[in-house]
């Protein structure tokens, strides 16, 4: 039997059918990039103008707390009131922070439109997607959602913001950013510490309000407390009437007595209530002038050093010098003598001898 090749030519039809479907899967791919190029140039202007709306709010309000305080820059603030420094570092935080959450949700949601487009099956899905996600969140990143909670609290409570000087109990230092899971603390050696907020229990900031000078100034033990309380009190007057020194200073300065004694000195407590920027500066000049006081009286100074109390100390020295106004105690052991209005006042002249008589004894 004879057998015949088959015939493997393409019609005309097929050929045309092939061509079709290849076009057709070419102006599919080209709408679908063309589509996902739109949503990455949509996204990316859409992040850029919320970028630039941040800055422009954070700038006109920086600029206007400066203008309304007549300064140029913002450490000429400490001149000006609290209020005004501290709306512009939390301005400047808040800003910070919002950028950042601009950029995760622009990213986030550009990222869900590119997969609409791809698999549009995909985002149909995404019910149990979330679910698991929720799941792992749950389980595996705790500490990311303490994290994030925390610092959101942090910065909106004002607990710190850029440019304040804190300590975390992990790190201390000036504050260069912060973000809404890690916050930046450079310290005194220049080292950058990155916190996450979720593990600062307790923030201590030192920039905040004031500040308070303590100085424990040692004297000779022959010494007379007042005079010498008396010059150092004059000495600390005239620093806070100094026009250099005087903005920074908040309060009159106080002279808290003689703090200790010992066989070798006399230890009498000086304290100046400051700008909380300002505090190390007038310690310094505070000492120099404290000082040439003391040997101004023929003194010498056994010891001259700052102190911070701290504890149950420092708790009961939050008041200082101006304790609460309180009543007299009364005096106990000694009955009240009441007075009757008919009964006659007793003119007889007291006597020397303070014995009690036997009528008063009955």
């Amino acid at each position: 039997m004879l057998m015949l090749p088959f015939d493997t030519t393409p019609t005309p039809d097929s050929a045309n059918e092939v061509s079709t479907s290849f076009l057709t899967i070419l102006k599919d791919i080209g709408g679908r990039a063309i589509a996902i190029a739109i949503i990455v140039v949509v996204a990316f202007l859409i992040g850029l103008a919320l970028r630039f709306v941040v800055r422009r709010v954070v700038h006109r309000i920086v600029d206007g707390a400066k203008s309304k305080a007549n300064v140029e820059d913002t450490q000429a603030l400490e001149r000006s009131p609290l209020a005004d420094m501290r709306l512009i570092q939390r301005t400047r935080t808040l800003g910070s922070i919002l950028q950042n959450i601009i950029n995760v949700a622009v990213v986030v949601v550009g990222l869900l439109m590119v997969m609409a487009v791809i698999a549009p099956d995909l985002i149909a899905s995404l019910t149990l997607l979330t679910a698991a996600l929720g799941a792992g969140l749950g389980f595996g990143a705790q500490n990311i959602v303490k994290d994030v909670l925390n610092g959101l609290f942090i910065v909106a409570e004002d607990q710190i913001g850029i440019g304040d000087v804190v300590d975390t109990g992990l790190a201390s230092g000036v504050v260069e950013h912060v973000s809404v899971r890690v916050t930046q603390v450079r310290d005194v050696n220049g080292t950058l510490w990155y916190v996450r907020n979720g593990e600062m229990l307790r923030i201590g900031n030192m920039s905040q309000g004031w500040a308070r000078a303590i100085i424990d100034l040692g004297v000779p033990v022959d010494a007379d407390v007042p005079e010498v309380e008396a010059a150092l009190l004059e000495a600390a007057l005239g620093l806070s009437k100094d026009p250099k020194w005087r903005t920074r200073i908040i309060e009159r300065p106080e002279v808290w007595g003689l703090e200790s004694i010992s066989g070798e000195a006399l230890v009498i407590r000086v304290v100046l209530k400051t700008r909380a920027n300002a505090k190390d500066d007038v310690a310094r000049e505070l000492r120099m002038r404290l000082k040439r006081a003391i040997e101004e009286l023929g003194l010498t100074v056994p010891s001259l050093e700052s102190v911070v109390p701290t504890g149950p100390e420092g708790a009961r020295r939050v008041r200082g010098a101006n304790p609460p106004t309180t009543k007299p105690n009364a005096v106990t052991g000694v009955p009240p003598v009441s007075r009757g209005i008919w009964r006659k006042k007793d003119t007889r002249p007291a006597s020397k001898d303070t014995r009690p008589t036997p009528e008063d004894e009955a």
